[in-house]
Order: C-alpha cells, then structure tokens, then sequence
C-alpha cells in the first residue's frame, strides 16, 4: 500500500489534504497480466466513508478519464502541465477507485499479446473482480467497507456484470466477501434495442433530425442488427449526417476549435464552466514522463480509448436480465442520466426500463441543488431513475455540483432532496 502512495502530482495545486494511490495490480500471474488503478481518498473522516469504483465505458476507454475531467480530485489546466482543484470530487463523500479495464486500455497492459485478442465482457468482468479481490489484500482496511460499483456509458455492461459476480462469487466459503451495497450507471448502454431507439427519438425530439427519417428508422428498423432491411441502414445513415458537426456528447456544447492552442486562455480554468479541449489536456499531462512517473505507471503512450483490444468476443445484446438478477437481491440500482446526451440519452434508458414493467413507488418530481432544479427523479420498485439537467454522456464533467449532489444521496440511499 504505502508504495503505492503518490508523494504530489507534477502541478498540483498547493493545499491537497487527502492521500492518493497508484499501481498495478495483478490479475493473472502466468499471462502477466496487470490493472492500473488510481485511488482518491476522502480528505474527511476517510475512515468512515464508503468505497466506490469508477468504471468508464468505451469498451476500451480509461477511467482516467473520470479521474481527470469528471469526478476525480483534480481537473487539469488549459497548459496541459498544472492541475487544479476539483470541489465536488466525489471523494468528498467517498473513498474512490479509477479502475483502468481491461489490460490493453491505459496504463494497464498484459505481457501475453494474444490477451488483447480474447477480451470481452466475461474476461472484463472476471478480471475485475480479481482485481478486486487482490486490491483489497493490499488495502485491508477497507475489506468490510460498504463497497459500491459507479460508471457511466459501455459500463451499463461492466457494472452490473461485476456486480453479479461479485454477488455469485460472496456465495463462495473460501472467497474474500466484499460488502456490495449498490450500483449506479449513468448514461448507460444496457440494451442495444431500446438503446438505438431511444437515441433517434432523442434525435428527433431535439430538432436534430426530420421527420421522414425518423418515420423511416420507426418503419425498418425493428432489431437494429443483421436482422433488419437495408433500408434501416440508409436511415440511420440520413440521421447522422443530419444533425451536422455537433458533439454528439452534449448536444448544445461548443467543439473544441481545429486549433486549439491559439483560443488557450491564460486564466485557470473553473470546473463550473466545461472546457471542450480538456480532453486534449489530459493526453498531454498523462503523456508526461513525470506524471507517468509519479503516479508508478508503466512509461508507455498513454491513449484515453485503446488501440490495443482487437475486437470484443462477447457482448449480450440486453443486460436487463442481470439488472432483474440484481434487483431482486435488494441491491440499490440507480440510472441516472445527462439530459443533453444524444448518443446514449435519456430516452435510451426510459426505454430500457419500461421493459423491465416496474411498478412506480415516487411519481416524477424534480430534485435541486442550491435552489436550483439539478434535475428529476422516479423511483420504481428496485430501480431509481435520476436525470441531471443540462449534463451531457459525462455528467459530472457538465453538472459538478449537481452530481455530487446526486452520488451522495445514492450512497446515502435517500432520493435527491426536492
């Protein structure tokens, strides 16, 4: 544990009051395969807080990128070389693990290159949970700790696939138990079908497609797989090239100008107000021997999605069966959502639950944060539902406060306050 300690980040802004971690932890001795992780813990009373891993999507995308733009301590500076102060970092209210999933993504590597060409959800989701297991062993402290899953986007498949691993594997005598309480997925793909359908109602809702091709995408697309016409390709096609050049992240966002250098500012920059290049920011300060240094990373070229996984082998086309697994357990299983995310939005997950035929026990109402509506809430029997208002795919890179506010009523097991 201790050398895993990290002494300061390169640029970290003076006054940092909570200890952070980083390294490898192996998952498979004989393959030599190992998972990068870096752990915030709570500058107050860390002892009695919870712990919560973060997942980030893709598949095949970094949880550094949860690290660094959205919930993590530190957010990093426009000069891709200072980092500053992220005031509603979700260790506030907890201690947080970035799990960098699977090998070949980030920093986390395997030395059995034909590792990258077997990945999937079962192998993720094993991997995982071994990590788990094996981290747990270098934190003890944390062994009995109320344990909660977090993610957001592709992480609709990792969340509740740990989850229920973990759940099958706490049945086992001789297994580590570890305390899982809840899950929450926010923005997240948990069933292709309703996945797809949600987005070109979205799409068209928002004033971003017409009417003709969202008639057609209603009249041919009823899989949206091999099954379907070829003239529900042609559709999906004509509404991708409709909406234009917009993120399709956060529908009302700027982008990132071409050149991004000559708009730098030189002020720092405030978490309230979303910078569109952060992304560029943190492959510039990840790439950075120094840092690569400081938090014990393997010196390698540092991407925030992979190059390095050749195909997925195994993704269901629907996880709603586990979230049902999960539920009935007692779990806590909350989806929230960014309402200003096209590609995995809102409608995608109203979709998915009205699948599930949930009976409703608190009718929609909206929940604030500092007299402001932060957005609205339904809770069902076994599942809440949370929108965030005016967030994007990653909430809490667009909505700090008022995903803070959300993540600590989760942990709490209160729904957001009115």
């Amino acid at each position: 544990m201790e050398a895993d300690k990290i002494g300061a980040l390169p640029g970290q802004p003076n006054g940092v009051d909570f200890n952070h971690y980083s390294g490898y932890v192996t998952v498979d001795s004989k393959a030599g395969r190992a998972l990068f992780y870096y752990f915030a813990e709570s500058p107050d009373k860390s002892s009695t807080k919870p712990l919560v891993l973060w997942l980030n999507g893709g598949p095949g995308c970094s949880s550094l990128i949860g690290a660094m733009m959205e919930l993590g301590p530190f957010r990093i500076n426009n000069d891709g070389k200072t980092l500053f102060r992220n005031d509603y970092a979700w260790n506030n209210v907890a201690n947080v693990i970035f799990l960098e999933s699977p090998a070949g993504v980030g920093f986390s590597y395997s030395n059995t290159s034909s590792d990258y060409h077997h990945i999937g959800d079962k192998s993720t989701a094993k991997d995982a949970y071994t990590f788990l297991v094996n981290w747990l062993e270098r934190f003890p402290q944390y062994k009995t700790r109320d344990f909660y899953i977090t993610g957001e986007s592709y992480a609709g498949h990792y969340v509740p696939q740990l989850a229920y691993t973990i759940l099958l594997n706490n049945k086992n005598a001789n297994q580590t138990l570890i305390n899982l309480k809840g899950i929450a997925v926010g923005n997240g793909w948990i069933d292709d079908r309703t996945g797809y359908l949600g987005r070109y109602d979205y799409l068209w809702t928002h004033a971003l497609n017409s009417d003709e091709t969202n008639k057609g995408i209603h009249a041919y697309c009823h899989h949206f797989n091999d099954k379907d016409p070829n003239e529900c390709d042609d559709f999906q096609s004509k509404s991708y090239v409709e909406q234009g050049d917009i993120d399709g992240y956060n529908i009302y966002a700027p982008l990132c100008p071409l050149d991004f250098s000559s708009s730098i500012k030189n002020s720092n920059d405030s978490v309230n107000s979303f910078d569109p290049c952060s992304d560029y920011y943190m492959i510039s300060y990840l790439n950075r021997p120094e840092v690569q240094t400081a938090l014990h990373a393997g010196v390698a070229k540092w991407h925030k999605c992979s190059y390095s996984i050749f195909g997925w082998t195994d993704s269901p086309a629907s996880i709603l069966p586990i979230f049902k697994n999960l539920m009935a357990t007692g779990l806590r299983v909350w989806l929230y959502s960014g309402d200003v995310d096209s590609v995995v939005p809102i409608t995608s997950t109203r979709y998915a639950i009205n699948e599930l035929k949930l009976p409703l026990k608190t009718a929609w109402r909206a929940w604030s944060t500092d007299n402001q509506v932060g957005g609205y809430v339904e809770e069902y029997e076994g599942l809440t539902l949370v929108t965030v208002r005016d967030a994007g795919h990653l909430v809490p890179s667009y909505q700090p406060a008022r995903s803070l506010t959300m993540i600590s009523s989760f942990l709490l097991g209160l729904l957001p306050p009115p």
